[in-house]
């Protein structure tokens, strides 16, 4: 997402939407639509080190392969990232329960508010829904929103809250939140973020560090002032301002 920052887009397109109804069956074959596929997968991000209870159990919940596109869907349980459309990508599970459990540990359970930056195609943001007590995600790209929206719908997700807004500035009307978790990278972390986090919150966000690489960066925020640890190298879309 890193450009120039444009003229704030009108309160209305802030506005939380509703969850929105999905039309279309569940895609069938090959046991994309069996629990048994998804516990497989939930198998392997074990084995790679996950184990918070209520990554475990969100990430054997929601069914992956609901969004993504149907051409795709044999690679739904994959640990892989996969296109969505616009040049973004549906991120690795192991990716997506890694930074949810960064959110999560030592915290109580369930979070509070969380926000999302990045939508996408919703997946991350059934995931958050499972293990906070309410969830904003914001998307930039409208053709995203609206296929977020369509994906959750059939979801009926009550506690999440759709967002078309630029992410960069984050949602100020929902601050302070418990946790805020990005889906793309820039140069470093906007402030806004920082500000909108509330006093023993964490954000988890992939940025570029000094040594010029893209990592996940936790930020945990106390009365004095805020801890960054820098993790592992990753590589995510990056991060943008404005609308499309």
């Amino acid at each position: 997402m890193p450009a120039g920052t444009p003229a704030p887009a009108p309160a209305r397109q802030h506005k939380p939407e509703a969850p929105a109804a999905r039309t279309a069956a569940a895609p069938s074959g090959v046991g994309m639509d069996s629990a048994a596929v998804r516990a497989a997968m939930v198998r392997k991000l074990q084995g790679q080190g996950v184990s918070h209870p209520a990554v475990v159990a969100a990430m054997l919940a929601v069914e992956r392969h609901r969004f993504v596109d149907s051409a795709l869907v044999n690679q739904a349980y994959e640990d892989t990232s996969l296109p969505i459309g616009q040049g973004q990508t549906i991120s690795k599970p192991g990716v997506v329960a890694r930074m949810v459990e960064l959110l999560c540990q030592a915290r109580v359970q369930p979070l509070g508010r969380v926000l999302e930056i990045g939508t996408g195609c919703g997946y991350q943001a059934a995931v958050l829904a499972r293990v906070a007590k309410e969830v904003y995600s914001i998307e930039r790209i409208r053709s995203l929103h609206e296929k977020a929206r369509d994906n959750l719908r059939a979801l009926r997700v009550p506690n999440l809250h759709l967002l078309f807004g630029d992410g960069m500035v984050g949602f100020p009307r929902g601050a302070p939140y418990a946790g805020i978790i990005a889906a793309a990278g820039g140069n470093d972390l906007p402030p806004a973020w920082i500000d909108q986090l509330a006093v023993g919150g964490r954000l988890v966000a992939p940025a570029v560090t000094a040594a010029g690489r893209q990592n996940l960066v936790v930020i945990d925020k106390t009365a004095t002032g805020v801890i960054r640890t820098e993790l592992e190298a990753v590589h995510f879309v990056p991060l943008k301002s404005g609308l499309a």
